[in-house]
């Protein structure tokens, strides 16, 4: 009897197909409202964790790392509040940073 050849392709054995991958980040939860994506992702290669936002109406994208102190599902919820605590570009700029601007 002659076995037809068996080739495993798909989720069942990643690691084997993309080694590479394990470097990626991992999607841990992601919710949309109006057009605002927001993902908490994982990075095994560090172990650090990242609130990534896709804004889809205006194109504006950003990344927040989640410092040691910070609740992840706070900055997951949040993540304007948490860019603007930290002045980051988020398209808004900060009251702090309007402020810097009109003494200037």
């Amino acid at each position: 009897m002659v076995y037809p050849h068996v080739q495993y392709v798909g989720a069942a054995y990643p690691d084997l197909l993309e080694p590479s991958r394990s470097t990626t980040a991992r999607e841990l939860h992601s919710r949309t409202s109006d057009g605002i994506l927001v993902r908490l992702l994982w990075y095994p290669k560090d172990d650090h964790l990242s609130v990534a936002v896709n804004d889809t109406k205006t194109g504006e994208m950003f990344e927040l790392p989640i410092h040691s102190g910070e609740r992840p599902l706070d900055v997951f919820r949040h993540p304007y509040a948490y860019a603007a605590a930290r002045d980051r570009r988020t398209g808004t700029p900060s009251a702090a940073s309007a402020d810097r601007a009109i003494a200037a």
